[in-house]
């Protein structure tokens, strides 16, 4: 029987020499391989107590919208600026090249909610990091995190250790 692990695909030296690239794409082209990836994530957090999934773009919607259809939980998207229309609060953080912009509208769930964070991958913490912040802008509370690959190397459970944290997959210096 097949894991997640085992549909994911290594591509080295991606983008750059040195880089072991994790590549979902040859998860999600496989129907029983995205399957098995979101009943895994579900099973994650079964236990947890939440209201709402709240997923960034582009990736983790992948993985956010059909978290949200099985255990039957609305779903907030969480966006780069200027892709939302209405009210928004957004939120900057820094990237390895940069910096980046996210936004999330200001009624996407009543303060105190519960909110599972969802995204494809927990690097360096960056992004999830900003996710957390965000719903915080809003009076949302955190019941944990939730990612399909974790690359632990790279620090990124550190950056947000004060919450649940839970991953599918890790590629520890593999």
């Amino acid at each position: 029987m097949k894991t997640v692990k085992d549909y994911i695909r290594t591509i080295p030296d991606f983008p750059k020499k040195g880089i072991q690239f994790r590549d979902i794409t040859t998860l999600i082209d496989d129907a029983d391989g995205l399957q098995l990836a979101v009943d895994t994530m579900c099973d994650l957090v079964k236990d947890l107590d939440f209201d709402v999934i709240a997923a960034a773009e582009a990736r983790g919607f992948i993985f956010g919208a059909p978290m949200a259809y099985k255990t039957h939980k609305p779903l907030v998207l969480i966006r780069k600026k200027g892709k939302l229309p209405g009210m928004t609060v957004s939120q900057s953080y820094d990237l390895e090249y940069g910096s980046a912009e996210i936004c999330m509208h200001t009624d996407s769930f009543k303060p105190g909610a519960r909110v599972l964070i969802v995204d494809d991958l927990l690097a360096t913490g960056g992004t999830i990091e900003a996710m957390i912040k965000l719903v915080k802008q809003l009076d949302g509370v955190i019941a944990g995190v939730c990612v399909l690959v974790e690359l632990p190397a790279l620090g990124g459970r550190q950056r947000i250790a004060s919450y649940r944290v839970e991953s599918a997959v890790s590629f520890d210096g593999e």
